[in-house]
């Protein structure tokens, strides 16, 4: 069947996901304006290219979409990045047990440092930490959206993990005094 799909079939398919492209593209850029403007443009790309949709799981397809579009991005935005790039389990998941005020600012300090410490990750990294942390996503859904095999998703995974490890443990740094 080669019928032209329908608005209403990319509506049904893809809108559902827009939240996790955006997510995905506001953790990727690390600011609300890029991530928008590369959630738009990768949801303008899937529009164009959904004929070329052949079923299957649209939140990948649309990450997939999403995390080229990204590169894309980066490489005209900020090239330094994307050379860096060339050279080279349940953080966020908090469970509410009590309204105990102190316990709660506590879990809030702790969520800002986890996504403080995400932020401070390489791009590479960041990426499969989202994807599996935030996006739920299996190591072969990761290897999927993001093009590498999934020793390299795992690899990378074990990495940005260790990493996070370190900067959520590392002592506080010292203002400089003046």
């Amino acid at each position: 069947m080669n019928e032209t799909p329908t608005a209403a079939q990319f509506e049904e398919a893809i809108l559902p996901h827009l939240d996790a492209a955006y997510n995905l593209a506001r953790w990727l850029t690390g600011n609300d304006d890029d991530a928008r403007d590369v959630a738009q443009e990768a949801s303008l790309r899937a529009f164009k290219f959904f004929g070329g949709f052949r079923g299957g799981n649209a939140r990948a397809w649309l990450l997939t979409i999403v995390r080229n579009t990204f590169y894309n991005w980066l490489e005209k935005n900020r090239p330094r990045d994307i050379a860096a790039i060339a050279a080279d389990d349940e953080l966020l998941r908090i469970e509410d047990v009590s309204v105990n005020p102190e316990l709660l600012a506590t879990r809030c300090a702790n969520v800002e440092a986890v996504r403080a410490a995400i932020e401070r990750l390489p791009v590479e990294y960041r990426e499969v930490v989202v994807l599996r942390e935030l996006e739920d996503y299996s190591y072969k859904e990761i290897a999927g959206v993001s093009g590498v095999p999934i020793g390299t998703v795992m690899s990378r995974l074990a990495r940005a993990r260790k990493q996070l490890q370190e900067i959520l443990t590392a002592p506080p740094e010292k203002e400089a005094r003046p």
